[in-house]
Parts: C-alpha cells; structure tokens; sequence
C-alpha cells in the first residue's frame, strides 16, 4: 500500500465513502491507489496529460482492475459512463484549475463533490465556484513538508463571497497554521516594499493594499 504524504492522506480523509472518484493530474495514481487499497472507493479513473506520467500510473495500478487510467487534457480523462460524483484536481496552480475546470464546464458543473487543492492563487478557484453554481463546504489548511496547502471542498449550490473571504476562504481563519502562512506573506511584502525602486509606484499601492487587507484580516 503506499504511504500518502500529510496533503495527500487530508484529501483522501475528504472523499466520501463510496465515490465514483476522478483524479486529474494524479501523481502517479498514488491516491487512487490508497483509496481503492483501504476500501473507500471502488471506481476510480486517474487522468494524466503527460505521456511519462501516464505510463507510470499505468504501472502503478496494472493489479488494480477499479482504478482506470486514461491519458487525456484535464476533465476529458473522464466519459459519462464513468458516472463521477467526485472530482480531485490537487497540486496545481489555483489559475490552471480553475481553467481545468472551465474547459469541460458542462459536465464540471453535474458533479456531486469538488476537492480542490491549489498551489497558490486560492482566491482564483474560489471565484470561478462562485460564478459557477458552487457553494464551499469545508476548507483545511496544512503544513506537509515545510509547504503550506489549503484543500477546498464544494459542492451544487449558491453563494457569495466578498474580497476577503476569495482571498481567505470561510472556515479557516481560526487555524494557527492559517495565521502563520499570512504571517509570512506580510514578511515577504514587507521585504519587496523595502527593496522595490521609487518609481514603480503603481506596483507599490497594489502592494501596500495586499498588506492592509492581510493585516485587517488576521489581527
């Protein structure tokens, strides 16, 4: 069986018992494997755009008849027979996911569960759910590695969010890990405004208003 990392094991601990579950972009099948492998999920499609990573997966699941993999671009990895219920795009930017998930929006937008976790660019993917018939049901942060990461759970539903909670999700801001990676950000601004040139004043204001808007958040 093989052992999942912290962030992967958190995604995993999100889907539900007994999903028809897609994984896009899905690190060597590694959490598709766990899954099927503890009983959790009995159908599984693994969905890579890569030739390399596809033939790993390949491997990696050829004793494993409930997990499929399919070499394809994002979302066209799964076919309507597969009924899925449960989407996972983990480990890319918050941007590309949110393009991932536009490119097949009519069939995104038939999916039970969404389990979302963007490298950056957090606030990207929640504006795309917002615009698109979704509503947040959980957030986590964690720390795996040195690396801070958020997952993001949806599911059909309306809501609206104003700036701060794109930027900062709903059920987060009472972790310390959440606090912590603000913290850091506001150091990393604080280093560019003390090295950033005069002239580029534009720049400096969008910059100074990140830091504000940080700062009014997590006091």
């Amino acid at each position: 069986m093989f052992r999942l990392g912290k962030r992967l094991r958190a995604i995993a601990d999100l889907v539900a018992d007994g999903a028809r579950i897609a994984d896009i972009g899905s690190d060597h099948a590694k959490l598709l494997i766990f899954l099927v492998e503890t009983g959790k999920v009995s159908y599984a499609v693994a969905g890579e755009v890569a030739r390399g990573p596809y033939e790993i997966s390949l491997k990696n699941t050829k004793d494993i008849p409930e997990i499929t993999v399919r070499l394809a671009n994002g979302l066209f990895a799964i076919e309507e027979a597969d009924v899925i219920n449960t989407i996972v795009i983990a480990g890319m930017g918050g941007i590309l996911i949110s393009e991932i998930l536009e490119a097949r929006k009519e069939f995104t937008t038939k999916v039970k569960h969404l389990i979302l976790q963007p490298n950056n660019e957090e606030a990207a993917v929640r504006f795309w759910l917002m615009k698109n018939g979704f509503k947040l049901v959980n957030e986590q942060i964690l720390e795996d590695r040195g690396k801070i990461y958020e997952i993001i759970v949806a599911e059909a539903g309306d809501m609206l969010l104003n700036e701060d909670e794109m930027k900062f999700g709903i059920f987060l801001n009472k972790h310390e890990i959440f606090k912590k990676k603000w913290s850091q950000r506001l150091s990393e601004i604080n280093y560019v405004l003390s090295v950033l040139p005069e002239s580029q004043e534009t720049e400096k204001q969008k910059i100074i208003a990140e830091k504000n808007q940080i700062e009014r958040f997590i006091k």
